[in-house]
């Protein structure tokens, strides 16, 4: 279809208008960090080593410790991404600087329909509720309502990504590990960031053009510009009364143009494929644009038409071709349309060395939509009466009245039909406005050369507001139907006899019908649906930390002493939800106000053993211990870390971390499992103990089948569900309607409890300067894991572990052996056990791959190699005793979720000048294969001799490669010239996507850049 462009021009321009400003102001601090101080900072995580601070050390931002000491070793490996590395790159927002890292199961909610536009990360896949975020070292927020678009991309000095517990240190949530955003709080001078990119893509034939083809459905080729995207930041901050008082702030703007579905070949139609190995297709909508219409009365019963496209109000069968059956995702978002405001400041007042008040608040409102087509809906989405359509309607032609009518057609009866019309209108919206706040304040100060203090806290603020699109009324569709002539004018019936004045006929027997004043009334008996769902975080900390080498508490053998972090914590989550009448009255549900708080202590110790001997250049061990008390349960709760550090030599270092970590329910967990309410069975339930008919294999006729009375259960089944042997098979088991009760709730959930291992070495070879390496071994297994079962989880498992109490527990019978008991009564047994409670254990194991190089070219500039693997060897778990233990790495289908390929890497060489005025950064992006489920060889995930398939089996390796060109032009400006996916590489093609990674784009998002080369331009100004 050759080139087209649909970028933003009000965002280029806007841009453009920033990157032509010119620097006349006084000299602030630099648009960049140059690329020594990002090798350093990435070599410092490398190694573990703590910056140095400043004078009074109050400003060591230490991941994985509350203990403030320059210089010290941390045993826990660490990932750093630095500033420098987050502008070569050019994002928008976080989740892009995160999905590159291989430690993060990537999470693309920008291009996920069905987002609720929050952003989060999950850490080996484990998990947003797993991974603990922070800024600065305190937490973001609820974990509930946790959304990371309140970070700002501009101000990121860099991203510390810590792998294992650290629940001993941070308290709930550390389980697969630590992601800690450090800020900038103390700029001084005036800058702009203004960052604008879109997707330069060739639409290409491919698999699913020829199946979107085939099916009538229009596809896109050739060269494309589109999904613009713009990042503003104004970032101004000063220092007062001689450097004592910082004071800084920002305000941010980002937009994201919309993008469907139908702008990528690869995505022209969603690629199904209904049996394994069989042939394709693409998904098909009754909802055509042409208008679906089905009698459902006298002889065409039941037969599906569309209107003629060509517009002569004749019928022409349902079916594949152009405007007839309807391509139902082809407007869907790829890239969602977005509109982002942030906004900020830091404040910091340094009295003295003992006295500092520091303060901070981030804020935002973010915008986003899900779209979909307008549609008059099939009668069956409001009940089982279909629509009346009189035979006399105008709109109707002669043969298409007969169709409908047979032989009233011409007079004013009134004939039942389905009518599936998707509207010639502007899309409908489901929108989120997602707000929130978070500030921060306390005092600090360092006493003396031993002691600092820390008290402070932070509170958080979410607030989603969500507004679904509504159905039309069903009367009133009825009404615009139920049309004839008023002197030569199409005119509803409930016009003429006043019923209702305001009703628009509806055109519904030809192509391409609906209008704006029709979507109107249709849709103007609903009330706007909304609901608002508010999260709020309370954290109060003080922390007091000790260097006792001071007071010479050391060891004989080494030069620093015993230093302790001892802190108490008190932090309170709430969550509440409201929602307006209609909102109800379509979803159920009612107001909700939910909270629970803790109350923590924890001591932390380090201690160097060893320093700087012949046999030993460094042994250090490090401990913590941390005790939770939650109003919600009525256990005390430990965790706790052990470490150890030991390098016989400088070169190399020895790393070991043992934490037991720990994960408490969120407070909407822990109210799905305290809340009771009582449901039935699905239709085809019953009690496994009772006398149920079905159909069994006939022994005597091979292939025949016979009706048995027998329970489905063994005698000791039964009895483990507490059944006498007098009862077993009995009628009076037999549940009304094959529907026995089930409960919901009456469950104490527990903390989830994670024992993880990090192991590995550190290579700083002194003959290779400028070299650092590290490999390291995690180790995560989680206890008792926080889930929702249902009751067949219950059941079944009972009836195929023969009887384990683990299963058999969960189904509770009356003193008569029934499970079946009136709700009304608020029951204590009869019934079957459902909801959210503690189950079984999930693993994540693997290796991390790390390096740091720097060679220097003398007059030449210096070329930087920074080098970040992983190599996942389990992804999985084990949900009950009787289930095989699956391991999903590199595979996905059959529940393998993770999308986890064995081996993902990021390599980054950066090229600069002497003077830093120029660098070029090549990036190359590694994704490894991921192979079908059912070709894995493990029958755990399905991988047995039947279900191997030969087609979509196997996802190939995949290499991105990305270029970013810098220029930095007197210390005042800075622009960026930036393309990602270099080689416009398509994403693999996967049929049945939406089993897959829930996305119909026939695609993996969130793993793969699925939507081309994409182009930035970014300018940084400091005045």
């Amino acid at each position: 279809m050759g080139f087209r462009n649909t970028t933003s021009l009000a965002a280029l321009g806007a841009a453009l208008v920033f990157a032509a400003t010119p620097a006349t102001a006084q000299q602030a601090d630099p648009p960049q960090g140059s690329v020594a101080d990002s090798a350093q900072t990435r070599s410092d995580a490398i190694t573990g080593q703590a910056s140095a601070g400043d004078a009074a050390g109050l400003d060591v931002v230490v991941t994985g410790s509350r203990i403030q000491r320059p210089n010290s070793t941390a045993a826990a490996p660490i990932t750093s991404v630095t500033a420098l590395d987050i502008k070569a790159q050019s994002p928008i927002n976080v989740e892009e600087v995160l999905n590159r890292l291989p430690q993060v199961a990537p999470d693309s909610q920008q291009n996920y329909q069905d987002s609720d536009g929050r952003q989060r990360v999950k850490l080996r896949n484990l998990g947003f509720e797993r991974t603990l975020v922070l800024i600065d070292g305190k937490r973001l927020g609820t974990i509930n309502g946790e959304d990371l678009n309140i970070i700002p991309i501009s101000l990121i000095e860099r991203v510390d990504v810590l792998t294992g517990g650290a629940s001993a240190v941070y308290g709930s949530d550390a389980v697969a590990g630590v992601v800690n955003f450090i800020l900038k709080p103390d700029f001084k001078g005036l800058r702009l960031d203004a960052n604008y990119n879109f997707y330069n893509h060739d639409n290409k034939p491919n698999i699913v053009t020829q199946q979107a083809q085939a099916s009538g459905f229009p596809t896109e080729f050739g060269t494309t510009n589109d999904g613009g995207r713009a990042d503003l930041t104004l970032t101004a901050g000063t220092a007062l009364f001689d450097d004592k008082l910082h004071v800084s702030g920002f305000v941010d703007y980002r937009h994201a143009d919309l993008l469907p579905y139908a702008s990528r070949s690869t995505s022209a139609c969603q690629l199904l494929q209904t049996t394994k190995d069989g042939p394709l297709s693409c998904s098909l909508s009754t909802y055509s644009v042409s208008g679906y219409i089905s009698p459902r009365s006298g002889a065409n019963n039941g037969t599906a038409y569309v209107n003629n496209p060509d517009g002569s109000r004749t019928f022409v069968p349902y079916g594949i071709g152009a405007n007839n059956a309807a391509n139902p995702y082809d407007g869907y978002s790829y890239q969602r349309q977005d509109n982002r405001l942030n906004a900020g400041g830091f404040v910091s007042l340094k009295l003295s060395p003992e006295f500092e008040v520091y303060g901070s608040g981030l804020w935002f409102r973010d915008k986003s939509i899900n779209r979909f087509p307008n549609r008059v809906f099939s009668y069956t989405a409001y009940g089982s009466s279909p629509y009346q359509v009189n035979c006399n309607n105008p709109y109707l032609s002669s043969s298409q009245a007969t169709t409908l009518c047979g032989a009233a057609a011409g007079t004013a009866a009134l004939v039942p039909l389905e009518v599936r019309y998707r509207l010639n209108v502007p899309y409908l919206d489901d929108t989120y406005v997602n707000t929130g706040l978070r500030a921060t304040g306390g005092v600090r100060g360092k006493i003396g050369e031993a002691w600092t203090y820390d008290v402070g806290g932070v509170y958080a603020r979410n607030q989603q507001e969500y507004m679904p699109a509504t159905l039309p009324d069903y009367g009133r569709v009825n009404n615009t139907l139920n049309v004839v002539n008023a002197n030569g004018v199409p005119t509803c019936v409930a016009t003429i006899n006043g019923t209702d004045p305001g009703c628009v006929a509806f055109d519904a027997f030809s192509a391409g019908g609906g209008s704006p004043a029709l979507l109107n009334y249709i849709s103007g008996a609903n009330s706007v649906e909304k609901q608002k769902t508010v999260g709020q975080l309370y954290d109060v900390l003080a922390n007091v930390t000790g260097d006792l080498g001071k007071y010479g508490i050391t060891s004989p053998f080494a030069e620093d002493g015993l230093a302790f972090a001892l802190g108490v914590e008190y932090r309170e989550d709430r969550q509440s939800s409201t929602a307006n009448a209609a909102f109800y009255n379509d979803n159920g549900g009612s107001d909700s106000d939910l909270r629970q708080h803790v109350w923590e202590g924890n001591v932390e110790l380090q201690v160097p053993l060893v320093q700087h001997k012949r046999f030993a250049d460094l042994l250090q061990a490090n401990g913590a211990f941390r005790v939770s008390r939650y109003n919600s349960n009525p256990d005390t709760f430990t965790t706790w870390k052990m470490e150890g550090v030991f390098a016989p030599v400088s070169d190399l270092t020895f790393r070991l971390s043992f934490n037991k970590a720990q994960r408490a329910p969120s407070v909407v967990e822990t109210f799905q499992a305290s809340n009771i309410s009582f449901t039935k069975q699905g239709a085809s339930g019953n009690d496994f103990c009772a006398p149920v008919p079905r159909q069994i294999a006939d022994p005597a006729h091979p292939g025949q089948t016979i009706t048995t009375t027998a329970p489905l259960a063994s005698r000791d089944v039964c009895r483990a569900t507490g059944l006498s042997d007098a009862l077993y098979g009995s009628a009076t088991l037999l549940c009304p309607n094959d529907q026995c009760t089930v409960r919901s709730g009456g469950f104490t959930a527990n903390p989830e409890t994670a024992y993880t291992q990090t192991y590995g070495i550190v290579v700083k070879p002194r003959f290779v300067r400028g070299l650092v390496f590290s490999v390291d071994r995690y180790r995560i297994k989680i206890d008792n894991s926080l889930g929702f079962n249902d009751d067949s989880y219950y059941t079944d498992g009972c009836l195929r572990s023969n009887g384990d109490p683990f299963f058999c527990s969960g189904i509770v019978r009356a003193a008569n052996g029934t499970l079946y008991a009136a709700a009304a009564g608020n029951p204590t047994s009869g019934f079957i056990r459902e909801g959210t409670t503690n189950y079984y254990f999930s693993i994540a194991r693997g290796w991390d791959f790390q390096g740091d190089y720097t060679l220097a070219l003398g007059g030449a500039g210096s070329v930087n190699f920074g080098f970040n693997g992983s190599l996942t060897t389990f992804a999985g778990g084990q949900d009950s005793p009787v289930e095989p233990l699956r391991n999903c790495a590199g595979y996905y289908g059959n529940g393998c979720g993770q999308l986890l390929p064995k081996w993902a890497h990021g390599l980054r060489t950066t090229y600069t000048l002497p003077d830093g005025s120029f660098n070029a950064s090549f990036n190359w992006r590694y994704v490894g294969a991921l192979t079908s489920a059912n070709n894995s060889g493990d029958p755990a995930i399905g991988g047995t001799a039947a279900n191997a398939q030969t087609t979509f089996a196997r996802i190939d390796p995949v290499s991105y490669f990305d270029l970013a060109l810098t220029f930095n032009i007197a210390k005042r400006y800075s622009l960026r010239l930036v393309a990602n996916n270099l080689l416009d590489r398509n994403p693999p093609i996967l049929a049945n996507s939406y089993n897959i990674s829930l996305a119909r784009s026939n695609t993996i998002p969130a793993r793969y850049d699925s939507l081309g080369r994409n182009i930035a331009i970014g300018v940084t100004t400091s005045f």
